[in-house]
């Protein structure tokens, strides 16, 4: 055993003592150690009562002949962060998140790790370090927040942050504002519909380093949940048992049936940097254009909130991943020979079926052809840019505008809220990509502001978006303005057109008058120089390859 290193032989004296002062004895020594990781903090609502799954996952561990050991994971809550400095901080704390279990992990000898996510960045920086550690690993979240009711319909964080907009543009008044923001956000869990964090959770199940149910059992059905967490810690020590670590399980395949969910669920266009960091973590080099080209051939079968009415709780009762999948593999686009904690992907959704057929659609019958993500290519984005094409109105799809440049998000919505943004317009948020923000913060405020508004206008930017973000929001234009990418480089007045169908982003401007743009460029000064944030930018990739650390 791994742990044999911190606790056998004569020269493990002290160790042993500093064990004993724990409450481990020899007994508990003679065990594999399982480090649980546990992110549970009172910040973020889906972590609230992660302490209830940890406990259950120790038992699980415990009843299975391990020795659980729980340490903490920090976590940023995306949307009290929204809006402000702390933003750029959400990103740049996955890395800290995989970092730090890292120097647990390595500093304690553990066994295995049972992973206790829930939110935004907390999800890929566990899986993160499982696939950097490469020891035996499990992922079990806290699972999906219920839909809140507001005047008859269902309705999640989305809409909170819209009636800032409804609010500035006179279409809702500050008591309906405020009756709408007690009802927005029922209980614990992770926001209810498909935004980052709950198709991180869900796509954890298609890596096969969670079991079925992870991402769509809701928070509040507590029994079953507490279930899924024991279950994890059996299952836990099986792997150890059998030496299936997390390489043998994120493989080219399994990154690939991410992707196919993904595209098939119309998740968060946040994943694009997810998986492939992650699969840099494993040791897979996964280029962009692999989402274009998987995305083409996957069809969209559910509309889940902010593109439609249907939440979390729905597809858990419509069947869950499982049911996607086995969807999907009816038209040969899951790999079923793939390897996850419980066996192979065939044997895990042999027995799944659609529940709700209006929750997820047949792949004969699809709400379109191609997946709910695109990667958009052209003058104004030669690496790459990201668009969530699944909550992209039908007559946004291709549109054509003229520029209003922002060196800010701040600046954007400042603008926003004063009426200066009119439709036909592109908003251009510049500055706010990894390097450049830092952090490459979420654009919830400024898109929520322009969906309330009721606003038919595009945005892009070197930043990204919220999975809660809906409209023709263009995001990870790469390279970004900070490296002087061609988005530094575009005026007031610019046309900028957006087709999605044919996956282009242009500026029209002139390749001469472009050059003559970018000589003229220079660098602006860092708008963070100290702590942490500092130390990222001059540490991060680009957008295009994850926004990992190097």
């Amino acid at each position: 055993m791994r742990s044999d290193t911190v606790k056998k032989g004569a020269t493990r004296c002290a160790h042993r003592a500093l064990f004993n002062a724990d409450g481990f004895g020899p007994e508990d020594l003679s065990k594999p150690l399982i480090g649980v990781c546990n992110s549970f903090n009172e910040i973020i609502p889906g972590h609230i009562h992660l302490k209830s799954i940890a406990e259950a996952a120790k038992l699980g561990v415990a009843a299975a002949g391990g020795t659980p050991i729980e340490f903490p994971a920090i976590g940023v809550c995306d949307g009290i962060a929204m809006g402000h400095t702390g933003m750029k901080y959400s990103l740049a704390s996955r890395e800290l998140i995989a970092d730090s279990i890292e120097a647990v992990a390595m500093a304690s000898g553990f066994d295995g790790l049972i992973l206790i996510p829930n939110c935004d960045k907390v999800v890929p920086g566990m899986i993160m370090a499982a696939a950097r550690l490469n020891i035996p690993s499990v992922v079990v979240s806290g699972g999906p927040m219920l839909a809140g009711r507001f005047h008859g319909k269902d309705i999640s964080v989305s809409q909170a942050f819209e009636a800032a907009g409804k609010f500035a543009a006179g279409k809702m008044t500050e008591d309906e504002m405020t009756d709408l923001e007690a009802h927005a956000c029922p209980g614990c869990g992770s926001c209810a519909g498909l935004f980052t964090a709950n198709t991180m959770n869900c796509l954890a199940e298609v890596l096969g380093m969670a079991l079925p149910g992870n991402g769509t059992i809701p928070a509040a059905y507590n029994g079953a949940r507490l279930q899924l967490a024991k279950r994890a810690g059996t299952v836990l020590m099986n792997l150890i048992k059998n030496d299936i670590k997390p390489r043998d399980i994120l493989t080219l395949q399994a990154i690939e049936n991410a992707i196919t969910v993904d595209m098939g669920i119309g998740g968060s266009s946040n994943t694009v940097l997810h998986l492939t960091a992650i699969a840099h973590e494993a040791g897979i080099e996964l280029p962009a254009p692999l989402f274009d080209e998987i995305s083409k051939h996957t069809p969209y079968i559910t509309k889940l909130s902010p593109a439609g009415t249907h939440h979390m709780q729905d597809l858990n009762e419509a069947g869950g991943i499982s049911a996607v999948m086995h969807e999907l593999s009816k038209k040969n686009l899951i790999h079923t020979d793939a390897l996850t904690v419980t066996g192979t992907v065939a044997e895990r959704i042999s027995s799944a079926k659609i529940l709700r057929e209006d929750v997820i659609r047949t792949v004969d019958n699809p709400y379109r052809a191609t997946g709910g993500i695109a990667i958009l290519k052209g003058n104004l984005c030669p690496d790459y840019a990201v668009v969530k094409a699944s909550a992209v109105a039908e007559d946004m799809l291709t549109y054509s505008g003229k520029a209003k440049c922002y060196d800010s998000e701040e600046a954007a919505i400042d603008a926003i809220m004063k009426g200066e943004i009119k439709d036909g317009d592109v908003v251009v948020i510049r500055y706010e990509g990894p390097k450049g923000g830092p952090g490459m913060q979420e654009m919830l405020n400024p898109t929520a502001a322009i969906t309330g508004a009721g606003l038919k206008v595009g945005l892009i930017t070197d930043g990204r978006f919220s999975g809660a973000s809906q409209g023709a929001c263009i995001g990870h234009i790469s390279p970004e303005a900070m490296e002087g990418g061609p988005i530094a480089l575009i005026k007031d007045g610019d046309i900028i057109s957006i087709d999605i169908p044919n996956r282009k982003l242009e500026l029209k401007v002139s390749d001469e008058e472009l050059a003559k743009r970018k000589a003229q460029w220079q660098r602006p000064e860092p708008k963070i120089k100290t702590g942490y944030l500092a130390r990222y930018a001059r540490m991060t990739t680009s957008a295009s390859t994850g926004a990992i650390v190097k």
